[in-house]
This record gives C-alpha cells, structure tokens and sequence, in this order.
C-alpha cells in the first residue's frame, strides 16, 4: 500500500484487548499510517507497539465517555479519516450511546469505511482499492424513490 491512510480506532471497555491484539497482529501495516484514537485505546496500543519496539503515529483524542467519539465524528464530518475500526461491546450498555451513534452515523453519511468487527476490519486494510488512483467511492444518494424511474432505468442498464 502507497497511500498513507487515516485510520480511527475505538474499542469499547470489553473489546479492548481484542483492539490491542488486533493492532499488533497488524502493526506493520497499522505503523505506516496515521491512526487516531479515543484515549485509553490509544494510550493500549501505544504501549503494545512501544513494548514490540514499533514506531507509529499515534493521536489520542478524550476517551468516549468524555467526547471522544465526538472528536473523531466531526473529523469524519471535515473528511479527515479514511477508515473507521470501532469494536463495539454489543452486550453492555454504554453511558454515551448517543456520541456511538453519531459516529455510526457520520460514517455512513459522509461514506467513510467502518469495521465493527476483526474480520470487516481486516478485509478492508487489505483492500486493494486504496491504491487505486481513479477511484473515487459513489457518494450516498438521498433521495425519493420513484419506482417507475427506477424500473425505466434498471431497463436500460440491461440492454
């Protein structure tokens, strides 16, 4: 991979050893880009790469509960990350789930890639779509649908 990317990693409490041990296993990848990270996560993986002896740009923004799902969101809004992992704990509630949400959100509005799990995250790292110069994602289309549209187009696609 050519392209330096952008990378957002949040983990939730119970999915921050998973987070670590993920970065690890990926960290020659992960230490040629730029991640950005709620706090504790980051400060966890931070010390994995320092104990392995791994050089990476790390930023650490206010851990979740304090806004920093907030802070990565509107970097997302300002199209300042390329990818998004965030291993959510899907079986405990969270205090902040409204800064969880407009993160979710965000991403899917401003068509930013997010993992919520090891396995979509690995597929996408190793996309080979982000060292394809002319490649630009379709933006997300929001509008009515006519069906009738729909159908006469769809036709003609098929011919």
């Amino acid at each position: 991979m050519k392209k330096r990317l952008t990378i957002a990693l949040v983990a939730h409490d119970h999915r921050k050893a998973d987070m670590v041990e993920w970065c690890y296993y990926n960290s020659d990848f992960l230490a040629k880009q730029h991640l950005v990270c709620t706090g504790t996560t980051g400060t966890l993986i931070k010390d994995a790469f320092e104990e392995k002896g791994i050089e990476a740009e790390i930023t650490r923004m206010n851990s979740g509960p304090l806004g920093g799902d907030a802070e990565i969101a509107a970097m997302v809004v300002r199209h300042e990350i390329d990818l998004a992992i965030f291993l959510i704990d899907d079986l405990n509630p969270q205090p902040h789930e409204a800064d969880i949400m407009m993160l979710l959100r965000q991403c899917r509005v401003h068509n930013v890639p997010i993992a919520c799990n090891r396995y979509s995250a690995d597929l996408m790292i190793t996309s080979t779509l982000w060292d394809v110069e002319d490649y630009k994602p379709t933006l997300p289309r929001y509008e009515i649908f006519d069906r009738a549209k729909f159908d006469t187009n769809f036709r003609r696609m098929k011919d």
